[in-house]
């Protein structure tokens, strides 16, 4: 068995991310299982002898406190796996921003941030969820990312999930020499009920005979845990955006290096950084 590894993943209450969270345990790996909701995050990690620990990434001040506490409790972490998203109706959260675009971009650039000093020395592995839509639906303004001019939950959604994969670029560009691994996938269409209440059409493929056709959780979840478990450089190539564990086609906004600096640089101003 490889060496045992410490590997966070945020969104693990549920969905692809609890079922990574067992395949990556069976591997011999210690999970931290993070969560929205305290009773999912311990059905999740209890059975399976886990630390847990409680954020929601609609309120940035959790997001702050949860880095507080993976700071105290872990030494090293090997994989931060930023899963936790999802499609929202519009919303804005105490903090001022879109929920969508919080809870999928935001916080997680937040979380990755307060965490980098930590995942430098651990020679880390950063793996962003993305998904397909980024390349279906986003389509970023940086004077725009709240989508004020024209919102809608697929555009939303479409754009936090190009700001995961322009994020991974940068991140790869900023800290791959000084150690970083950065990477993000599309675990799949998941046979959940994602955007359940949301306008957004989607939510009708998920209550009709086509979800049986959806990606199970256990497989999107295997995606993560291809990535987590695998080496970069060998089973993957870091800066990169995976599809069914192969390199797959990106919203043609994601070579744009100057939009990927400036998103990141529209980021930390956002949040005070």
């Amino acid at each position: 068995m490889a060496e045992q590894q410490t590997i966070v993943i945020t969104g693990a209450s549920d969905g692809i991310g609890a079922a990574a969270a067992g395949q990556l345990q069976a591997l011999g790996h210690r999970v931290v299982v993070v969560g929205r909701s305290a009773e999912k995050t311990a059905a999740v990690a209890q059975p399976l002898s886990a630390p847990s620990h409680l954020a929601d990434f609609a309120d940035l001040d959790q997001v702050r406190a949860l880095a507080a506490e993976l700071l105290a409790s872990y030494p090293r972490i090997d994989v931060l796996a930023n899963n936790a998203g999802g499609l929202f109706g519009q919303e804005t959260t105490k903090d001022g921003f879109d929920k969508t675009f919080q809870v999928n971009h935001l916080a997680p650039f937040l979380l990755t941030h307060l965490l980098m000093d930590r995942l430098v020395a651990s020679d880390a592995r950063v793996i962003q969820t993305s998904s397909a839509a980024h390349r279906l639906m986003g389509h970023i303004d940086l004077d725009d990312l709240d989508n004020a001019k024209s919102w809608s939950a697929n555009k939303a959604y479409g754009d936090g999930k190009l700001a995961n994969v322009l994020f991974t670029r940068e991140l790869h560009r900023r800290f791959h020499e000084q150690g970083i691994n950065a990477v993000a996938f599309h675990p799949g269409v998941i046979r959940t009920n994602f955007a359940n209440d949301t306008p957004s059409l989607m939510r009708l493929v998920y209550r009709t005979p086509l979800a049986r056709l959806l990606t199970s959780v256990e497989s999107g979840g295997g995606r993560l845990t291809w990535l987590a478990a695998g080496t970069p450089g060998e089973t993957w190539e870091p800066g990169r955006y995976y599809e069914n564990n192969k390199v797959a086609k990106i919203n043609p906004q994601v070579k744009d290096a100057a939009l990927a600096q400036g998103l990141w640089e529209r980021s930390e101003a956002l949040l005070g950084l």
